[in-house]
């Protein structure tokens, strides 16, 4: 089986290692630490299985050309892709579903941001609703912190386009836990739950960045909580 990995950093590396123990392995583009690199665009490459890492390529639609010229896929189409591409509308969609989310505002406008600003308390969360590499978000205590990132983004200054609406969230306190599942669409399996370390600096400190890591198993995800999970988030949507 040949099997090309769509991507060119530290998680495609991963996938590329794991998958190399049982199947030829491409990556597209790689980098020149990934054995196996090629420049070849992905739908020109001669694979049995596609494996795509990044968001923004699946965001863009590739799964779903691939899946057009009669290629087997790992990965979201656009349509499930969006759920990561834009935070508005995937609080919508949790909203829509039922699913428990903090609470929350999407703004364009940089005064009505502000004035939402003004409802928060403790703990302020801004996100640029778009992708923006891991590091779209601001969690501070700090008001003018908060103000400061609401007009960055909004600017475009930050991150361009995908900062152009904010999604601005009460900040929820606890243990950070993240739950994959590979779905069909109808059917839903979980992978085992890890636990991200985003903030750039050593003690967990500084601005968040999508380079860190993450380990698993993580203690605080008890059976119980995986299928609270899997029956109250990932079931409704």
């Amino acid at each position: 089986v040949r099997v090309c990995v769509v991507g060119s950093g530290g998680r495609e590396h991963a996938l590329a290692h794991v998958l190399g123990r049982d199947a030829e392995v491409v990556v597209t583009p790689g980098n020149p630490g990934i054995p196996g690199s090629v420049s070849t665009p992905p739908e020109e490459v001669d694979s049995e299985l596609f494996v795509v890492g990044p968001e923004a390529p699946l965001v863009d639609g590739l799964a779903d050309r691939l899946r057009a010229a009669g290629r087997l896929v790992f990965g979201p189409g656009a349509d499930g892709a969006r759920l990561e591409g834009s935070k508005a509308w995937m609080k919508d969609v949790l909203v829509d579903a039922g699913v428990p989310t903090a609470q929350h505002g999407a703004f364009t406008d940089e005064t009505a941001a502000l004035a939402f600003l003004d409802t928060m308390a403790d703990l302020f969360v801004v996100k640029t609703d778009g992708l923006a590499a891991g590091k779209g978000v601001v969690v501070t205590e700090e008001r003018a912190e908060a103000v400061d990132a609401v007009r960055s983004y909004l600017s475009g200054d930050a991150f361009g386009d995908a900062g152009r609406t904010v999604v601005i969230e009460e900040g929820l306190s606890g243990p950070e836990l993240s739950l994959l599942a590979i779905c069909d669409g109808d059917n839903a399996v979980p992978l085992a739950p890890a636990q991200d370390f985003k903030r750039i600096g050593d003690g967990d400190i500084g601005p968040n960045t999508g380079g860190m890591g993450a380990y698993s198993p993580v203690p605080v995800a008890t059976e119980a909580i995986i299928d609270s999970l899997m029956d109250d988030a990932v079931g409704p949507t």
